[in-house]
């Protein structure tokens, strides 16, 4: 009699736990889930797919039922595929989108917005071929530990006329194998297209002459065993100075434009050309940096429908500024690739800008520095000696791209950084201390380059004809030149 009761008590338990698990059984946790929540089409058009899983009923409606056609507009527990499909070219001059909403009988919902940009040039992507991997198989890991070291053909192929802002002027097959014969491996050419080299701006037409002279340079390039980075540059700052929604889709549809008419023509080059999508882009907020990530998504949209080996190039977006900082702060996504780990991002570094760049006089914002970098500073002149910027903090900022990016296997190309030196034969003002100057120099670029390589960053200088004279094939600046290789070893 005693085990009578504690025993009821027990299978009372177990039928109460049954009650509980056959009710969990028969009412589930609610579920719906859709594989996009953006959909961006081109002016042209086409059909791209979602999928919609849940495990009760749904149905979605369609406000733009007037140019998107969806293969389905309901369905039951599992999974579906729906067709988007559009149904006309988008001529009303301004993109147009739409929300589908999709809801279930549980009381879930969920968002997709569909958009179509305007069309406002021609669609230069008239010859699409088949993906080719050949000579394509390196990740962008893969290909970012193939490059040593880089150096820029700068204020050249991006100047009104080819090599207008340097002596020199233009590349030479020569120069590029000396490049190469003196220990760069990878080359960054920053390209204008839309500046100066329209045949028809109406219709944003690259004059083919300009497209088979980059294709020539591309190609020397690539004949020695050199990797390139070819990008849409400066330009007039048609892109980067226009990363607002007033003039969204009129970047857009030139980014679109120009890109395919490049990567057609360069279509035939194997993994050691890569692509850039701008230089310097101007984005200084999260609404910027969304606007940014459309360009660079229509700029990978556009390199990849042009098939062929643009189906898997390694392709290269910018950071805000290129500003390590900026980029570490406001790029916390990247935009859309269909093939995996062929991403790189780039951003530039001059830190500090009154030791690098401001070389005319001190201006609003800062005083010349002439001295960097511990034990270089100047007790002859110590007013200019850097007062900000040195070791600790480019330490910071290449320490920043190692752990968002490189650390995530998104490999970093540093696609510019250099120093100089102020002397009276360039212009400069010239320092007291000109031994401590050319020492600061000097050091800057061993440690920039040093910490690049440390963090997993690819460093291509900034070179525009100081450290190299292009008309000899020989370097100008053996005490720069030296700096730089040692840092890169």
């Amino acid at each position: 009699m005693k085990i009578k009761y504690p025993f009821k008590i027990f299978i009372f338990l177990i039928t109460i736990v049954s009650l509980l698990s056959c009710k969990k059984a028969n009412n589930p946790d609610p579920q719906l889930t859709v594989s996009a929540s953006t959909i961006t089409f081109t002016a042209e058009g086409g059909t791209e797919d979602i999928s919609v899983s849940g495990n009760t009923d749904w149905s979605i409606s369609n406000p733009a039922y007037s140019w998107l056609q969806l293969s389905t507009t309901s369905g039951n527990s599992g999974s579906t595929v729906i067709h988007l499909t559009t149904l006309s070219l988008n001529t009303t001059a301004v993109s147009r989108s739409a929300v589908l909403l999709i809801s279930s009988s549980n009381g879930q919902a969920r968002r997709v917005v569909v958009s179509q940009i305007p069309f406002i040039y021609p669609n230069y992507n008239t010859s699409s071929i088949a993906p080719n991997m050949t000579g394509m198989s390196s990740t962008a890991v893969e290909l970012a530990a193939k490059m040593h070291v880089g150096i820029n053909f700068g204020n050249t192929m991006e100047s009104p006329g080819e090599g207008d802002w340097v002596s020199g002027n233009k590349i030479t097959e020569s120069y590029v194998k000396f490049v190469k014969q003196i220990g760069f491996n990878a080359v960054r050419i920053p390209c204008n297209w839309n500046w100066t080299h329209l045949s028809d701006p109406d219709k944003a037409k690259i004059d083919p002459a300009w497209l088979n002279r980059v294709k020539e340079v591309v190609g020397w390039c690539v004949d020695n065993d050199i990797y390139v980075m070819l990008n849409i540059h400066w330009d007039n700052g048609w892109l980067e100075n226009n990363i607002n929604k007033l003039k969204k889709d009129s970047v857009d549809a030139k980014q679109k434009a120009l890109w395919e008419q490049i990567a057609t023509t360069m279509r035939d080059f194997d993994e050691h050309l890569m692509f850039a999508s701008a230089n310097e882009p101007a984005a200084d907020n999260a609404e910027q940096m969304d606007i940014l990530n459309s360009y660079h998504q229509t700029f990978i949209n556009a390199v990849r429908a042009t098939g062929g080996r643009n189906s898997y190039r390694v392709l290269i977006v910018q950071g805000p500024h290129t500003d390590p900082n900026k980029t570490y702060d406001l790029m916390n996504t990247l935009p859309t690739d269909k093939i995996p780990n062929k991403l790189m991002v780039e951003v530039h570094n001059y830190t500090p800008a009154t030791f690098t760049i401001l070389t005319d006089g001190d201006v609003s914002w800062g005083k010349m520095a002439y001295y960097w970098g511990k034990g270089n500073h100047s007790t002859i002149e110590p007013e200019r000696n850097a007062t900000f910027g040195e070791e600790e903090v480019v330490d910071s900022e290449f320490k920043k791209m190692k752990q968002k990016f490189v650390d995530k296997g998104i490999p970093v190309v540093l696609g510019e950084y250099a120093s100089w030196r102020r002397t009276a034969s360039n212009g400069n003002f010239v320092p007291k201390d000109l031994e401590m100057h050319n020492k600061s120099v000097e050091y800057w670029a061993t440690y920039m380059t040093k910490q690049a390589k440390a963090n997993g960053l690819l460093p291509f200088w900034w070179e525009t004809g100081f450290m190299l004279d292009r008309a000899n094939n020989a370097i100008k600046d053996q005490g720069m030149y030296d700096a730089l290789i040692a840092g890169s070893k």
